[in-house]
């Protein structure tokens, strides 16, 4: 099994597809460690804010298989398949991490946004504290604290989840 982070992101009737998608995570990957959920202003475009969160998982799929997968989340949820970088989400799934592996293919991993994005390192930051990132060898905590904090708007807001037709609730 390896460990993988990935950031959820929406836009677009933000609330609705949040839930979605960590739904359709939990039936893809099993228990989910969710951080709180964020909102942020767009990056990159001029849009509505978004809703941003990070979950922790543990899988047994290969890396392109799980690319494929959260690939086809994101189309099952409404993203068109030529959809701009930079553009309003329905919902955005990127791998954050997969295990300590370093590439750049199928994707590049570490996912550069850890580093660069609010919206991205604090929830991870919460979720794993004590994770060192795997080129730059400091812990998630340390590159929260030595971020520019003002150069990103950033609000927790109110957010419960509990995977449908689960009781106990899978929040870390």
């Amino acid at each position: 099994m390896t460990r993988i982070y990935i950031s959820l992101g929406s836009n677009i009737d933000r609330e609705r597809h949040i839930r979605a998608g960590l739904d359709a995570l939990h039936r893809l990957l099993g228990p989910l460690q969710v951080s709180r959920v964020f909102e942020s202003e767009a990056v990159g475009f001029n849009g509505r804010p978004f809703y941003n969160l990070v979950v922790g998982a543990d899988t047994g799929l290969a890396l392109n298989d799980l690319c494929q997968q959260l690939r086809a989340l994101e189309f099952a949820h409404g993203r068109e398949p030529d959809a701009k970088k930079f553009a309003p989400r329905t919902l955005d799934l990127d791998l954050l991490l997969y295990g300590n592996l370093v590439c750049d293919a199928p994707l590049v991993l570490p996912r550069g946004e850890i580093v660069t994005n609010a919206f991205v390192l604090w929830p991870l930051a919460e979720l794993a504290p004590t994770l060192r990132h795997p080129l730059h060898g400091e812990t998630m905590a340390a590159l929260w604290a030595g971020y520019d904090k003002a150069s990103q708007r950033l609000t927790p807001i109110p957010f419960d989840w509990t995977p449908s037709g689960v009781l106990a609730d899978t929040r870390a």
